[in-house]
């Protein structure tokens, strides 16, 4: 005899297939693990710069000069050049002069680079990125990510930055060989502004060379960030019970809501004035305060099982029962448990409540 047994082994199945859930996105953001390609803030970095240096050209050709002329007049044809006094002024003075000098390149490479990164990755603060992970020191694992597809995709773009790049200055320098021979001849603001177009133009004509490659490593990096957020369905589904709470306890929550809701409308059932009924299958307890409330409420009000247990408790506390089947079902379909009746059942409710009162009047 054969038998045959059937398993679903997408229940074994550990494979991250699934599109990671907004939660799974926010905790990864929070934990630092972001969108972001170095290339990009690379290749704007390197444009920026050297349109700078191209537009602060003559403030930079000017500075440089100026002291270069005034650290020779005044520092290097003292004779107690080399005393330690005249040392340590000097240091001071050029350090403070070449920072000024620097500053509007850097100042500006700083804004790009802050913009850069706030396009890719948008305003996040997190200092779990700062943790110290010892695992990190693990020689083997070091050894794994030096040899994983990661590291290797690497290589692979510094090599193709550094070709690219190489052949950008290859190809300028073999054009301009003679401009670049003939600084030897020349003065200093000459040489100054001959080096400031060459690097401009190489600098700008590479930067657009990175531009495309960080255009091709912002998609690859996309994709390596959807791929490393994915999800097993057994993940999704603790997510889910998490975020909405396990179905069975939930189940037994409303259960026990239900069940505090019946307890209350049962104790509720003394208070009431009359119970109408269809006579079997709904029962309605009313209740009506002249004195505090505005119209007659509803007590109380149950179908089959529930309105017997409702007539029940109505026979032990002697609470008049009338049965008017069009009225009891108006009001379990129209009105909820607390709530008033609706205007157009006032007549027949206070016929109803005018004859209990007749009725109690005679008692």
């Amino acid at each position: 005899m054969n038998y045959t047994l059937n398993i679903n082994l997408q229940l074994f199945s550990e494979e991250k297939t699934e599109k990671a859930t907004p939660k799974k996105v926010k905790e990864s953001r929070e934990k630092g693990q972001v969108l972001h390609s170095k290339e990009v803030n690379s290749a704007f970095l390197l444009i920026a710069a050297f349109l700078t240096i191209y537009l602060f050209a003559n403030y930079i050709g000017g500075s440089i000069g100026n002291l270069t002329n005034y650290v020779f007049e005044n520092f290097l044809t003292t004779d107690y050049v080399f005393s330690t006094s005249n040392i340590y002024r000097l240091i001071i003075f050029c350090m403070y002069n070449i920072f000024l000098i620097i500053l509007p390149v850097a100042g500006i490479c700083f804004l790009i680079g802050l913009i850069a990164t706030y396009m890719q990755v948008g305003y996040l603060f997190t200092t779990q990125t700062l943790t110290i992970k010892f695992s990190k020191l693990n020689p083997i694992e070091g050894f794994k990510r030096i040899l994983s597809l990661k590291a290797l995709v690497e290589l692979f773009k510094s090599i193709v930055k550094i070709v690219f790049i190489g052949y950008v200055v290859f190809v300028y320098a073999r054009n301009n060989i003679g401009t670049i021979f003939n600084t030897i001849s020349m003065d200093i603001e000459t040489i100054v502004a001959t080096l400031v177009s060459t690097s401009f133009h190489i600098g700008i004509t590479a930067g657009i060379v990175l531009v495309f490659l960080a255009i091709m490593d912002y998609l690859y990096q996309r994709y390596e960030h959807e791929k490393s957020l994915k999800m097993t369905k057994q993940e999704i589904k603790e997510e889910f019970k998490q975020t909405e709470g396990n179905p069975q306890i939930k189940s037994k929550i409303k259960e026990k809501q239900r069940q505090m809701s019946m307890r209350r409308m049962m104790q509720d059932i003394p208070k009431a004035d009359v119970i109408i009924t269809n006579p079997t299958h709904f029962a309605i307890a009313i209740k009506y305060n002249n004195m505090e409330d505005q119209a007659p409420k509803v007590l109380a009000k149950g179908q089959d099982l529930v309105a017997h247990r409702i007539r029940e408790l109505a026979s032990s506390h002697e609470i008049p029962i009338v049965e008017n089947k069009p009225l009891a079902r108006s009001l379990y379909n129209q009105v909820d448990i607390g709530d008033f009746i609706p205007p157009d059942l006032y007549q027949a409710v206070a016929e109803v409540l005018a004859y209990v009162y007749q009725i109690n009047n005679r008692i």
